[in-house]
């Protein structure tokens, strides 16, 4: 958005916190010009729909709010993301609800990349955190950007095993980006703001409140081509986030557990209800051509030739343009299962090869 736009943007955001939609196409209306919709006579933002008490909040007085937005934005790695930014997520804008700004900490070039929610329970367990651990780290390794809540447990070990991996991942936050919540997580907060991105609707200073979750939840799924459910009780806010991302057409994974384990019912009861069943990372790979096949639908970025190493390279040898599946290929490369899938996953992502019937690859 032009510099000088943002202070009128920043004003209605404020003042209009509470009735999102309702802002977002008033902008529309004025074709997302923030200064022509506030030097709009209030009768003719009647006539478009809104309650006159909606149109009246727009003559209240934000200065203080508005003033500190500003001087935040200043500081280096801060940013504001209008709806009609280039920046603003291209999955994030298509949902029913999507937030007119978001407030973000870090480098905002991952919000137009390939993302996978983790999500889960805080009370997970050891098994269950080192699961959400390792996935975090081996679909980072395939080039996605792992997003999730900064919330204890499932979620904090997604955001580390991505960064262990030394990939990306974002933090979506339901304070303002100023405040990290919960506290025990500042360590972690600081380094995804450093390596990652760490985001917020909510104005700068908002303190955690209950019902700002369940609100947050549909940015991590809106952003997210895939959410994996790792641990979930049966009244999860991880349930949520799965039936969001179910809602908004995206695709739906869970990690079944132990039928005595209370963290496991919820992906228990996502499995039963269409979930795909996930047990090791190829089960995602599967369904990888047609979550890549949306991303690059909706992408107007070109590919480039893509870079591989070594062992990329070697791997990508064995496979012919017959189909094959993973034993043999693990049998012809001497890499373990673990291993093969991610390697396999890259190669996905570079286009280079696709998968077939039968958990079988076939070369492009």
């Amino acid at each position: 958005m032009q510099k000088e736009l943002l202070p009128a943007y920043l004003h209605i955001y404020h003042c209009l916190a509470h009735y999102r939609g309702h802002m977002l196409r008033l902008l529309d209306h004025f074709d997302g010009n923030a200064d022509r919709l506030l030097a709009a006579p209030r009768s003719s933002l009647q006539a478009l729909g809104p309650k006159p008490k909606i149109s009246a909040k727009l003559a209240q007085s934000k200065p203080h709010q508005v003033d500190s937005d500003l001087a935040w934005v200043q500081q280096p790695g801060n940013h504001i993301v209008c709806h009609g930014d280039s920046a603003y997520p291209d999955l994030l804008r298509e949902i029913a609800d999507p937030p007119p700004l978001l407030y973000a900490r870090g480098n905002i070039e991952l919000l137009q990349s390939p993302q996978i929610a983790i999500v889960g329970s805080r009370l997970c367990t050891p098994g269950g955190a080192q699961t959400a651990l390792e996935f975090g780290a081996q679909l980072a390794a395939c080039g996605f950007t792992i997003s999730s809540s900064l919330a204890l447990g499932i979620d904090s070990q997604a955001h580390k095993g991505a960064l262990q991996a030394g990939g990306a991942t974002i933090a979506v936050c339901g304070t303002g980006v100023d405040r990290i919540y919960p506290a025990q997580n500042h360590k972690l907060a600081v380094e995804i703001a450093e390596r990652g991105l760490i985001i917020s609707e909510f104005p700068l200073g908002s303190a955690a409140s209950k019902q700002n979750f369940p609100q947050r939840n549909r940015i991590i799924s809106g952003l997210c081509l895939a959410t994996l459910v790792v641990e979930a009780a049966e009244r999860s806010g991880s349930l949520i986030t799965a039936r969001l991302a179910a809602e908004q057409g995206r695709e739906v994974f869970a990690i079944p557990g132990s039928i005595h384990n209370p963290q496991a019912r919820g992906c228990h009861r996502l499995i039963r209800d269409g979930a795909k069943l996930v047990e090791k990372i190829a089960d995602i790979s599967e369904d990888l051509p047609s979550l890549l096949g949306y991303l690059f639908e909706h992408s107007p970025a070109t590919k480039s030739a893509p870079t591989l190493d070594a062992g990329l390279r070697d791997l990508l040898d064995t496979i012919g343009y017959d189909p094959v599946n993973t034993d043999t290929l693990a049998g012809r490369s001497g890499l373990t299962i673990d291993k093969l899938s991610s390697m396999l996953l890259q190669l996905e992502l570079n286009d280079l090869i696709r998968s077939a019937p039968g958990g079988c690859y076939v070369r492009i």
